[in-house]
């Protein structure tokens, strides 16, 4: 036998013998690899699992944080609109009465004022907990938002109550208070429940904005890296262990959603080890089999059964994991589905199958789950209804996840989608080679914001959009502007004549009737906005010109000159209108309406029911107008007012008889300034006011000081504007002047004009009679240029008239001059008054008043108006002409 042939028996021998342990200890090695990479899959896929389970319910907790705050919001906002529409005086015990505030979970809700003083409250024992308040007040005083903010009412961390503040304003948009709330914080944390959570879990809503939070456990705290995590990232999941652990040691998985309405999140944690016990009894049972299937190897050595035995754990294993994910998502609000890749011989992916769904996600596609698994993505896009997304967008969307690991977005719907699903919020994670993909219903939370961003947009009363609008769509639609484009701002005149005398609700009817009106002369592509109180905006895009928006500011001022009836009452009110356009007058829509208000300014001040276009010269003028106001205002608290007093004398002897007190104001820089510069605008600023208190209070010291230094005395005169005496205060100021100088109520008579007593007669004779009570003689200053009748004279039974100065200076000019001039002394001395001829300039003229039987005389010719210690040495000198 040779070499060759023992060899080749040899190695039949043995090769049988060395084939299969060889390969029994290959198949057993790989084996136990597999199981150990098989346990890790399953760990991933636990984990991964129990975060998209924490992550999901972190949603749900939020969208049920988001409610229970838009419930506040809407809360707060109702009784911002309460307080308004009552005029800053709110009775919270009525809106208790009509059912409001009756839940415990209100554990106080208050009306603040600017300065931080809480007026109307309701359970205004819990407000004593508002360590906070003025942090909140400085934030609303130095922020115009009327957004609700939320806050801590006290320092620290976790919180028992959560505030809610919103920002109250004036009629003229200054700041005027706060409303607030006090919410216990359980009744956002109510959503814990220790069956879903299991024990050691827990929720907390965690503020974006502040250093607060509010939780609810089964047992252990959330750790301060929990509520970073949540401030940080809009959403996510996260395991927290180690240095980042929960207060017990233990593990938990921990998932967070932030608000995408309010500056909350809700954070849900649950035990890592409730997670991952199903994965640890799978490697268990995967040891377990490996060593029997070991021990199977050895003793029988068979490849194909050791093969058939792999496959079969392998298929086991898989089933199990999409029995158990099945079975944890089955009773889940979000639908769930696993897609595997469909590849071509050269391994590109060209569709995706979907291997396993719950009941949830097979409704989104309006089929029973049994007849989706198995489908193909194209199947579902060519003919199934109810697919996520048009197109080929489902399938572009599940290749990127392919590709990077992860995709999410928010789509909506088709029309044809079932379930009535408007919104859907899709995630796709790449899992081994294959998609888990998460399907949410977000239709409640899409249709809640935009029905709040509708309530933010749209003005309450009228429909029309509102001022956050108009601010939000200029920019853009200037942007595209092609051509011109008009702002008209309109206000309407006499609305708060209207709003006072016949109530607000007559007054809400104008204003949607004006509304409806404004709407009804324009094209249906221009804007109409509400911009506040009885102010309106009017957009024409474009104009054609400036004829056309003249045309049509014409055409709204004179419908608007037309009566309006509301109910039993016919009001007649009128528009101003003042007009921009741009680019030609501003770039900004901030600008435009800036420059269309002065230019609406400029034509009330002509007279109301005008319409006026911008020029830069109004600019100019309001620029000059608030800076003469701004020194007004330091004339005032620096004192820079003087009084100078011209004589009036008898006409017969020149015996000094009284004098009139005249504002002078000695400014630092420009030196004196007339009152004719500055006395219109004290007046229609209101200012006027504090001035007249000033001329009251010198003019009655210096006659103390006058009277102190030994001098004759003679009445002093000072004139009262208009505007103080409908103020209707005048006698209450005189009373408290007299009395604090010690002057006696002879030495000290009132100069009112004409015009100032037109109104309701009974009012002005109260206001007449009282300041007559008080022993002050009253003068008719100017008489002649204003709208007194004799009759009027007779019922006021005024002491004095004073003739104005232009019928003075007819004297000597003609017949006429004189004969009326006669019949105003007559008239006068008829109803027992004493005539008094200012602007007496010339001898001549003072010899026609002597004629005249004119009483005194006032003027030049007499003396120029001095200051006080140059009409001491007059006061001395008694007689200043000779008879």
């Amino acid at each position: 036998m040779s070499i060759g042939k023992q060899t080749r028996r040899w190695l039949a021998r043995w090769t049988g013998v060395l084939i299969w342990p060889l390969l029994a200890l290959l198949l057993i090695a790989a084996m136990w690899v597999g199981a150990v990479r098989r346990s890790g899959e399953v760990r991933e896929a636990a984990q991964q699992h129990g975060r998209d389970v924490v992550l999901s319910t972190a949603q749900a907790y939020e969208q049920y944080i988001t409610r229970s705050v838009a419930q506040m919001d809407q809360v707060s906002m109702q009784l911002r609109q309460s307080w308004e529409q009552s005029g800053g005086k709110l009775d919270l015990s009525q809106l208790v009465r009509d059912g409001m505030f009756h839940d415990d979970a209100f554990g106080c809700v208050a009306i603040s004022d600017a300065a931080g003083r809480i007026g109307a409250a309701v359970r205004a024992q819990g407000c004593s907990k508002l360590a906070r308040l003025g942090a909140v007040i400085d934030y609303h005083k130095g922020n115009n938002s009327s957004a609700m903010r939320i806050d801590a009412p006290e320092a620290g961390a976790a919180q028992s109550l959560v505030l809610f503040s919103r920002r109250l304003d004036t009629p003229d948009n200054e700041f005027a208070g706060v409303v607030i709330m006090l919410v216990r914080a359980d009744y956002f944390t109510n959503f814990y429940m220790p069956t879903a959570l299991g024990a050691g879990g827990s929720v907390a809503v965690v503020a974006l904005e502040a250093a607060w939070r509010a939780e609810q456990d089964g047992g252990a705290l959330l750790p301060a890296s929990a509520s970073t995590l949540a401030r940080g990232v809009a959403s996510g999941a996260a395991v927290m262990q180690g240095e980042r652990a929960f207060a017990d040691g233990k593990a938990r998985l921990l998932g967070w959603s932030q608000s995408k309405v309010y500056p909350v999140a809700g954070l849900v944690a649950i035990p890592l080890a409730a997670v991952m016990a199903p994965a640890g009894e799978a490697w268990l049972q995967a040891r377990n089999d490996s060593i029997i299937v070991t021990f199977a190897l050895l003793l029988f050595a068979l490849l194909a059964a050791l093969l058939s035995r792999r496959a079969a754990d392998r298929y086991s294993a898989q089933e199990s994991v999409r029995k158990a994910y099945r079975a944890a998502t089955e009773g889940a609000n979000d639908g769930f589905y696993i897609a595997a890749p469909v590849r071509d011989r050269n391994g590109a992916i060209r569709d995706f199958e979907i291997v396993d769904c719950n009941e949830r996600g097979a409704r989104f596609y309006g089929v029973a789950r049994t007849a989706l698994i198995g489908k193909r993505l194209s199947q579902l896009q060519r003919g199934a209804a109810g697919s996520e997304l048009p197109g080929g967008d489902l399938f572009s969307a599940y290749l990127a996840a392919m590709e990077h690991g992860f995709h999410e977005d928010e789509r909506q719907m088709p029309e044809r989608a079932n379930g009535n699903v408007a919104w859907g919020h899709r995630r796709i994670v790449r899992v081994g080679s294959g998609l888990a993909i998460t399907l949410r219903d977000i239709s409640e939370r899409k249709s809640h914001l935009a029905e709040l961003s509708r309530l933010s947009n749209e003005d309450a009363l009228t429909g029309l959009p509102n001022r956050q609008w108009l601010t939000h769509f200029l920019p853009p639609a200037l942007a595209k502007a092609s051509g011109e484009v008009a702002l008209l701002f309109l206000d309407l005149n006499d609305f708060k004549h209207v709003n006072d005398t016949h109530g607000h609700q007559i007054g809400d009817q104008l204003l949607k009737a004006s509304a409806q009106r404004l709407k009804s002369l324009l094209r249906p592509e221009d804007v109409v906005v509400r911009f506040g109180g009885d102010e309106f905006v009017v957009l024409l895009m474009p104009t054609e010109g400036d004829v056309h928006s003249a045309r049509v500011a014409a055409r709204i001022v004179s419908a608007f000159a037309a009566p309006f009836a509301l109910q039993s009452v016919r009001a007649m009110i009128g528009a101003s209108v003042g007009i921009s356009v741009y680019p030609r007058d501003g770039t900004e829509g901030s600008e435009l309406i800036r420059h269309a208000d002065i230019a609406k300014d400029a034509a009330r001040a002509e007279g109301k029911g005008q319409y006026r276009f911008y020029d830069a010269s109004l600019s100019r003028t309001l620029q000059g107008r608030l800076q003469l106001k701004q020194s007004l205002l330091d004339a005032i608290a620096l004192d820079q007012f003087v009084l100078y007093y011209q004589p009036r004398v008898d006409a017969l002897t020149g015996e000094l008889c009284s004098m009139e007190a005249l504002l002078r104001w000695i400014h630092p820089e420009h030196g004196m300034i007339a009152p004719l510069d500055f006395i219109p605008l004290a007046e229609s600023s209101g200012l006027i006011l504090q001035i007249g208190e000033i001329v009251m209070d010198k003019a009655c010291a210096q006659i103390d000081e006058w009277r102190r230094a030994g001098l004759a005395l003679v009445p002093v005169s000072i004139n009262v504007s208009p505007r103080q005496f409908a103020h209707g205060e005048v006698s209450a100021q005189l009373a408290q002047c007299l009395v604090r100088h010690t002057v006696a109520p002879a030495l000290l008579e009132v100069e009112i004009t004409e015009s100032a007593m037109m109104g309701e007669q009974h009012d002005i004779i109260a206001q007449l009679d009282a300041i007559r009570a008080l022993g002050v003689k009253l003068h008719v200053d100017d008489f002649g240029t204003g709208y007194s009748s004799l009759s009027q004279l007779q019922k006021l039974r005024m002491d004095v008239l004073k003739v104005d100065r232009a019928f003075t200076a007819e004297l000597g000019q003609s017949r006429e001059g004189k004969v009326f001039f006669q019949a105003i002394v007559s008239m006068a001395h008829a109803l027992g008054m004493t005539v008094v001829a200012e602007g007496v300039e010339t001898a001549a003229q003072l010899a026609i008043l002597q004629e005249l039987a004119c009483n005194e005389v006032q003027g030049y010719y007499v003396a120029r108006p001095a200051p006080a210690d140059a009409m001491a040495a007059l006061m001395t000198q008694r007689f200043l002409f000779q008879h």
